[in-house]
């Protein structure tokens, strides 16, 4: 008896052996029948079709020693009327079947995003393939030359690449990550608007003036910065519904990320209270979350926004006083002074000259309506251009060393 139960046993091991091996191959002829898409860029024609860039990672860049001279990507570029169609182009012209279930990023060129992008963003919504948190950028350049100006230099992986990328903004307050699925709600949301992430390629005659350089006030294609690779992502594109109304720079976007709560630490430079024409680079960490209010008063919006830090000088004139708690004090009433006036000069930018409420002031409003319906007739997207602000800066700063006087 036993030793029948014992040959059953080894049997059903057996198929399930099989089975395993089976679907392992199955998965394995599937994957080689695929071409996984890394990033997609969208540039309009002069006709208006649509030129698609599809951005595959190539792997026989990777040798056995793990480098080679060989382009990290391999680019394919189609003319169609449609995404769909234009993925059905590629699928017969490669001969695999094209996948963007990695795909982590998804450039449009700024001129077809100012003439309305919601038929592609309705058509990558609903594909089933493309995940909600795949990055959303808009190039100031062709979202094509975009693609081919991405060189991975200290990742091996180009997926990985454009993970990093796109983190940076976590520590620099220069850009921000943000995915497909934010700006589809935001484009149909009734108290906010949606943004996406500036991109650029270095452009030489588009380079700051030497004379005029400050890292807080640089977008995309015209930073001081050159390399090997010639992207970069700095500053925030700016939608009203589905059409891009302009754009952001890196302060401007810093200023936004605060208010949202989206960043860790900054470094500013402020004004040196105890030397004219010097500068002190602080390092900003905030305390707490930012915290506005929104009140209607006669039908017009007043919002006031606080914000509490606490900061560290990272250098300083070589000459500089003692840092007594004087001294201390004076710093942290020039660095509330300074954030105090870029923050409000950065919303009266996003009111009255863009209109468009990126930071979502609009849902704090709807508590001082009694229904839904009241809200919607006042019209939030609309009213906001009417807003006035009130910005709150508390800041502490303490030094990272000890000057003494010379």
């Amino acid at each position: 008896m036993n030793h029948k139960i014992l040959k059953k046993i080894f049997i059903i091991i057996l198929i399930l052996l099989f089975l395993l091996s089976f679907s392992s191959s199955y998965s394995s002829l599937n994957i080689n029948n695929l071409a996984i898409v890394v990033a997609m860029g969208i540039d309009v024609t002069d006709n208006n079709n649509l030129k698609l860039t599809f951005q595959f990672t190539n792997a026989s860049s990777i040798s056995e020693s793990g480098s080679s001279e060989k382009s990290p990507s391999i680019i394919y570029t189609v003319e169609a009327s449609s995404i769909s169609s234009g993925i059905n182009l590629i699928n017969s012209h490669i001969g695999k079947e094209l996948s963007l279930s990695h795909c982590k990023l998804i450039a449009f060129s700024e001129e077809l995003a100012s003439k309305g992008i919601s038929k592609e963003i309705y058509t990558l919504v609903n594909d089933t393939q493309v995940r909600p948190s795949t990055n959303i950028i808009i190039t100031k350049c062709t979202a094509k030359y975009y693609l081919e100006s991405s060189k991975p230099l200290f990742e091996s992986l180009l997926t990985k690449y454009y993970e990093v990328f796109s983190d940076s903004s976590k520590y620099t307050g220069f850009s921000s990550s943000i995915t497909i699925g934010e700006f589809f709600n935001k484009m149909l949301c009734t108290s906010c608007q949606p943004s996406a992430i500036l991109g650029g390629v270095e452009d030489s005659s588009q380079k700051t003036p030497t004379s005029n350089i400050n890292s807080e006030n640089i977008i995309s294609n015209s930073s001081p910065v050159s390399g090997d690779s010639k992207a970069e992502n700095i500053g925030l594109a700016v939608f009203k519904d589905d059409v891009l109304v302009g754009e952001l720079n890196s302060i401007e976007t810093l200023c936004s990320l605060i208010i949202g709560n989206k960043v860790s630490g900054f470094l500013v430079s402020v004004p040196n209270p105890s030397k004219s024409n010097s500068y002190l680079d602080i390092y900003i960490t905030p305390l707490n979350e930012t915290k506005f209010k929104v009140d209607i008063i006669n039908g017009t919006p007043y919002i006031s926004v606080k914000c509490r830090f606490t900061g560290r000088i990272y250098s300083m004139e070589e000459n500089s006083k003692y840092l007594d708690d004087k001294l201390l004090k004076e710093i942290s009433d020039s660095c509330n002074s300074y954030i105090k006036s870029v923050m409000t000069d950065y919303l009266y930018k996003t009111s009255k000259y863009l209109k468009s409420d990126i930071n979502s002031f609009g849902k704090a409003a709807q508590s001082k309506f009694l229904t839904t319906k009241d809200f919607n007739n006042y019209n939030w997207n609309e009213k906001y251009k009417d807003s006035f602000f009130d910005v709150e800066i508390d800041s502490s700063i303490r030094s990272s060393f000890l000057i003494t006087e010379s």
